[in-house]
């Protein structure tokens, strides 16, 4: 009954505690799972080699980080690699009875060969080695039973046996120390084990590791502290043991002389050159695992520890310290605020406070301010709380409530009334007035409901008021500040989300995304700032919040890629703008509440979700950074088939189907919060350079052939940027257009040319023969025309010569007749007169004598052939059996002669005519429809 009620007790007053944080200020820590760098949980060991990139000893291999992107190099006899240690453009490794080096190829992949495998007799048979050190011209590879020495320029390698085990080999000065188990410390001299020292502390506890002082060599014990190497050794330093509830497996003395300890289960922790504790990080702040199995320090003073289960990397150095809020005991942070000698920070959960000046003291929470904290504000000695549930006063460890208007985003001095203070409500505004017992609340404002995020005076009576929704309003005060005469909207303003409205030396500015105004009060109306409105642009924006502070820097924004500030001038009141590169999703304020506050020195607080972060302005602008940029791998491949590497050093020219290639790039800056951009082109096949990203590898694919120049640069913010890298290649053209196929597409086309050329001369000169032939013929068609014409004429010339001659024997014939019927008429006379007398008998027979003359039928024939050539002839081979009687018929018919016409040219009777037309028509066998005379005329 009384243990129960002891544990009442005890769980009452754990819980009547105030709230309070365990964190503290720490600098960012990059963390690498085994998921990240694709290999074992283990590493053993770490160096800084070729380019600055880091090599580790993983079980599995050798892993190569880059600043971007892990390789992975299987152990040469796929065991453990205990070891690694870079020197002389060459990674020493060691593993299971095997040691060597890797060279880096041109291709810029890594080569091992091995140094033990001509001796692997004399290498014992369960050997690991676990440390390598360099002394003189000796690589010394360690394991637990024998040390062996690699002569750098002879190639020759040794073996120094120990009576003992080896736990590890330590570098100090220019001798090499060990410790043989239960025997004490060991240095080499000549070649072999000689004694330093066997006292108790040396024989009993394991070393891990020894530090050089300017009077004094440090043994760093595992569980018993650190040691000064004397005759009779003296704990270091003597005022302190904080450090013997630490078991340590690893260790190194930094650059600054401090000591770094990796512990087994509490993480690593740092010690100032005076052996105090200065923090300690496990994996309740950020350690991926608490184990530290190696501890290595790099050229930038990052410490990289290997851990049991992953990999991490202090940025000791660097001007960003981080309070990590993990376990979300302090919310997010909304406000900041130095109020006698302590640091304030008003949160989502309300308001807490430590000392400023010791980082290492716990945050307290201030009871009665449980809730969301907007503002904080230091006014006449009084901490001023903007919060959720009105505004509230701290001092003297006090706080209590002086107005109970829900939501005080900001308080406002009121110009020319020092003992008023103007507060933006969640519904309008309200004034504090100071008494002799502080702020108390004196009224509200009238005639304006509106919430009142963002409140500046542009004059003493005259208000700006930025709502992220409606826009921004001017509002004229009475001059007693008792309610609001007149309320404007500038209309000509975009609203925009996020927007913020701020004063910066007496000048009130507006930001969204579009850009920075500033309020012209002579003109009353918001002007485009140019020169601020360089803090924004569309496609980095995130947030328009607009922050000032006191010191060198007076005005912050945020976007996307860093944080943007001014800086003073050192002669005049100008001012120009520089950044800090740290992008939105690794700092992690809530946007649109960015809040960042001077808190002494060149030291700024930047609230974010989980915690803050502090900015040392003076060591970033000291921390120089002089890393390279270096291309880390060139491949190329043929669609649907395995890749290849190409050397950096040389330019290259790749077949047409190789056609695709990969860039990767990096800059080996290990830095958490400064993130490396890359902005890269491929001239030959686009010329204009990219955006700047922060994608670390490009490829390009189905290139067409031809020349080709990579070139890709880097920055880290505005500070630092890298000259430019370029890689040139060549894609071939395919074989269709080689030079061969080229020379053989000349022959053809000339050929072509020949034979089109000959086959065009063909053509022309047969087109040529083909238009003399029509000319020709036209020729002889225009002579045949002629001719025709000739021909036309002569025949009309016949024509007219037949005709004439056919009227002539129409002529002579009708004469014939006329002859002839005039001598009948005489005969006829003559024979009526009887008797006859002699006289007219001769008459008679002279008339008969003519009538019937022959050389008149002779010249009559003559002129018929003459008219009508060949018609008796043709007569005669159509009816043979005419007599020349039936064809002086016929060419009585010819003429078309009547048979009255025709009797007097035979001295007949017309009866007899008819009679010899009968016979004829028998002779000819002319059937009885067709007509004697027709049938002689169509002939």
């Amino acid at each position: 009954m009384n243990c129960f009620k002891v544990y009442l007790i005890l769980l009452s007053v754990v819980f009547s505690l105030p709230l309070v944080s365990h964190s503290q200020e720490l600098p960012p820590v990059l963390t690498f799972s085994p998921k990240d760098y694709q290999a074992d949980n283990q590493n053993w060991s770490i160096t800084q080699g070729f380019n600055n990139y880091i090599y580790i000893a993983n079980n599995i291999g050798l892993l190569e980080y880059d600043g971007e992107h892990w390789n992975q190099y299987p152990s040469p006899n796929q065991s453990i690699l205990r070891s690694v240690f870079f020197h002389d453009q060459k990674i020493y490794t060691g593993s299971y009875r095997e040691f060597g080096f890797w060279e880096k190829q041109q291709s810029g992949k890594l080569k091992y060969h091995s140094l033990s495998e001509d001796s692997i007799d004399f290498i014992g048979a369960d050997e690991q080695f676990w440390n390598i050190e360099h002394l003189d011209n000796w690589i010394i590879f360690q394991s637990l039973d024998n040390i062996y020495t690699y002569h750098i320029k002879n190639k020759s390698l040794k073996k120094i046996t120990i009576d003992g085990s080896i736990t590890k080999i330590y570098k100090v000065g220019g001798d090499l120390y060990f410790q043989i188990v239960d025997k004490g410390l060991f240095k080499l001299e000549e070649g072999e084990p000689a004694l330093v020292s066997d006292h108790d502390v040396f024989k009993n506890n394991a070393i891990i590791n020894l530090y050089t002082y300017p009077t004094d060599v440090l043994v760093q014990t595992d569980t018993k502290g650190i040691y000064t190497l004397e005759k009779e050794p003296k704990k270091w330093p003597s005022s302190s043991n904080e450090i013997d509830d630490f078991t340590v497996y690893t260790s190194l003395q930094s650059k600054n002389d401090g000591i770094v300890l990796g512990t087994i289960s509490e993480g690593v922790v740092f010690l100032n050159p005076n052996g105090t504790i200065q923090k300690q990080i496990t994996e309740k702040e950020t350690l991926f695992n608490n184990t530290v199995l190696s501890v290595f320090e790099d050229k930038d003073a990052n410490v990289w520890l290997g851990l049991d289960n992953g990999i991490n990397c202090v940025n000791v150095n660097s001007p960003i310290s981080v309070f990590n809020d993990d376990n979300g005991v302090l919310g997010t942070i909304y406000a900041s605020l130095v109020f006698e000698e302590k640091l304030f920070i008003g949160t989502n959960q309300g308001l807490f406070h430590r000392q400023l000046n010791n980082p290492k003291a716990d945050f307290k929470f201030v009871e009665g301010s449980k809730g969301q904290v907007w503002t904080l504000r230091e006014a006449n000695g009084y901490l001023l709380c903007g919060h959720n549930n009105g505004s509230f006063i701290f001092s003297e460890d006090e706080f209590r409530q002086i107005s109970d208007l829900l939501g005080t985003w900001c308080f406002k001095t009121i110009p020319e009334q020092p003992d008023l203070l103007l507060q933006g409500n969640y519904n309008g505004l309200s004034v504090l007035k100071k008494t002799n017992e502080g702020w108390v609340f004196r009224n509200r404002l009238d005639n304006f409901d509106l919430s009142s995020k963002f409140v500046e005076f542009s004059s003493s009576n005259e208000i700006l008021i930025d709502h992220e929704y409606k826009g921004v309003y001017r509002l004229l005060v009475n001059s007693s500040f008792t309610e609001v005469d007149t309320v404007y909207q500038i209309k000509k303003l975009d609203k925009g989300l996020y927007s913020s409205l701020v004063k910066f030396k007496d000048t009130i500015y507006y930001a969204q995304k579009k850009g920075v105004w500033r309020f012209d009060s002579k003109q009353n109306e918001f002007l485009k700032d140019d020169f601020l409105s360089r803090l924004y642009s569309e496609n980095v924006y995130t947030s328009g919040k607009l922050s000032t502070t006191s010191g060198e820097i007076g005005l912050w924004s945020f976007n996307k890629n860093s944080i943007d500030f001014t800086l003073q001038g050192k002669i005049n009141n100008s001012f120009r703008l520089a950044s800090i590169p740290i992008t939105s999703d690794i700092r992690g304020a809530m946007v649109g509440y960015e809040n960042i506050n001077h808190i002494g020195d060149n030291r700024y607080l930047l609230g974010l979700t989980q915690g803050y972060v502090v900015i040392d302005y003076e060591k970033f602008l000291d921390s120089n950074i002089n890393e390279s940029l270096h291309l880390t791998s060139v491949k190329y491949w043929q669609t649907g088939k395995e890749a290849s590497v190409l050397d950096l050093g040389t330019s290259h020219e790749l077949k047409n189907k190789t056609n695709n290639i990969h860039f990767n790039f990096s800059v080996p800056y290990f830095e958490k919060y400064f993130i490396s951009e890359y902005q890269y082109r491929l001239k030959g096949f686009i010329e204009e350079w990219s955006s700047w990203d922060e994608k670390h590898e490009v490829a390009y694919n189905n290139l067409p052939f031809g020349d080709y120049e990579f070139q890709v640069r880097a920055r880290i913010g505005e500070r630092y940027q890298t000259e430019t890298k370029s890689y040139k290649f060549t894609i071939n053209r395919p074989f269709v257009f080689s030079n061969i196929m080229l020379l053989v597409y000349l022959i053809l086309l000339t050929l072509l040319f020949f034979i089109i050329h000959k086959v065009y001369q063909r053509y022309y000169k047969k087109q040529k023969l083909e238009l003399q032939y029509q000319a020709n013929r036209e020729i002889e068609l225009k002579q045949l025309e002629s001719q025709q014409e000739i021909m036309q004429v002569k025949n009309d010339q016949l024509k007219q010569d037949i005709e004439s001659k056919s009227r002539e024997l129409a002529a002579s014939t009708m004469s014939l007749i006329k002859k002839n019927e005039f001598l009948g008429i005489i005969k006829d006379q003559l024979q009526q007169s009887k008797p006859l007398s002699p006289n007219a008998k001769k008459v008679i027979k002279i008339i008969d004598k003519n009538i019937n003359n022959t050389d008149d039928w002779k010249m009559f024939e003559e002129a018929f052939n003459n008219s009508d050539k060949d018609f008796l002839k043709t007569m005669k081979s159509k009816h043979p059996s005419l007599t020349p009687n039936d064809l002086r018929l016929c060419a009585y018919l010819r003429l078309n002669l009547s048979s009255k016409e025709i009797a007097p040219l035979f001295n007949i009777s017309t009866k007899s005519v008819e009679v010899k037309r009968y016979r004829l028509r028998k002779k000819m066998d002319l059937p009885r429809e067709i007509g004697l005379t027709d049938y002689i005329l169509e002939i």
